[in-house]
């Protein structure tokens, strides 16, 4: 059986391991047919040589990760031990230039090479569709974009929307008045927003106009200058409420439409304005569209497999 031993130089093995070594048990699972031994500052592999290549591998972007971050999550982890190369790995979870900073001193970045491309595509155009599954990072990214835009004085007012599918004769049963029946639908939006403006700034922005946050039916009849506008939720909007919310655009603004194909809620036999959306303007000049996947993921880690496991049931299905 053959062997390797990796010294762990410039780390510390505590903290490199994990809490009751839970990163060494990742890369088990990782690489069940290798034996793997952490002990002081080694770590030790027995199996094939070919696995104890793509193990060493692997472990020397882990120690690189560490090393620069001084950390070393699970996350991480997973996005290293699924990439097909360092190059990929390199291309998909170093983080962006910082877009804006936010509450508490967070730094508000692009983590994934397709929440960058994102970022490099509103750099570029007007018109921008983020495509993608739940917890890639659309909307945040959009928001902090957004917000950088109005900070740097590039325009005058943020505007959010999304489409409330649910809302219409359904609203009705619930107390409050209209912007209560609403507010729940804004909610993503509202915690975006929270994480990048302090509490008082927001709520004077909110009371001003400067940030508006409101269901797409209120969109219609207006023209959206000077304004960094989000369409929120875009696959649950019909032929109509698309080509309205397009239409809307006025001079220098920009404009984001993010979605999920895969969560409609829309009556059946309803078209979804975003899908037809992206096939008729695909060769437009000047609208940029980024689809983000799996890898993109920014949330827990099982957000990650519920997506696969709802993809390997929609594909026999299908």
């Amino acid at each position: 059986m053959n062997e390797i031993i990796i010294q762990l130089e410039e780390i510390t093995p505590k903290e490199f391991f994990g809490p009751g070594n839970e990163n060494i048990k990742l890369l088990k699972k990782h690489f069940p047919k290798l034996k793997i031994v952490a002990r002081g500052n080694e770590i030790k592999a027995f199996g094939e040589e070919e696995l104890l290549d793509e193990f060493s591998r692997k472990l020397k972007m882990l120690t690189k990760h560490f090393v620069k971050h001084k950390k070393l999550d699970e996350n991480a982890i997973e996005r290293v031990l699924t990439s097909n190369s360092s190059q990929d790995y390199n291309t998909t979870a170093k983080s962006g230039e910082t877009i804006v900073h936010g509450v508490n001193g967070k730094l508000i970045k692009a983590q994934t090479a397709n929440q960058r491309k994102l970022v490099e595509l509103m750099r570029k155009n007007d018109m921008v569709f983020a495509i993608g599954p739940a917890g890639t990072g659309k909307t945040y990214t959009g928001v902090a974009l957004a917000v950088k835009a109005l900070k740097n004085k590039e325009v005058k007012r943020i505007i959010l929307t999304r489409p409330a599918v649910e809302a219409g004769e359904n609203l009705g049963f619930l107390p409050g008045d209209l912007k209560e029946k609403l507010d729940p639908y804004m909610q993503p939006l509202y915690d975006a927003l929270r994480d990048m403006i302090a509490p008082e700034k927001l709520a004077q922005y909110i009371e001003n106009g400067t940030i508006q946050i409101a269901p797409l039916a209120f969109m219609r009849g207006r023209t959206l200058d000077n304004a960094f506008v989000i369409l929120d939720e875009g696959q649950n909007t019909t032929h109509a409420q698309m080509k309205m919310f397009l239409t809307r655009m006025g001079k220098n603004a920009k404009f984001l439409l993010t979605g999920d194909p895969g969560q409609i809620d829309l009556p059946r036999r309803t078209v979804s304005g975003l899908k037809e959306a992206l096939l008729v303007l695909k060769d437009i000049d000047g609208i940029g569209m980024v689809f983000l996947d799996d890898k993109d993921v920014v949330r827990h880690k099982l957000v990650k497999a519920v997506i696969a496991a709802y993809r390997n049931i929609e594909n026999i299905e299908a």
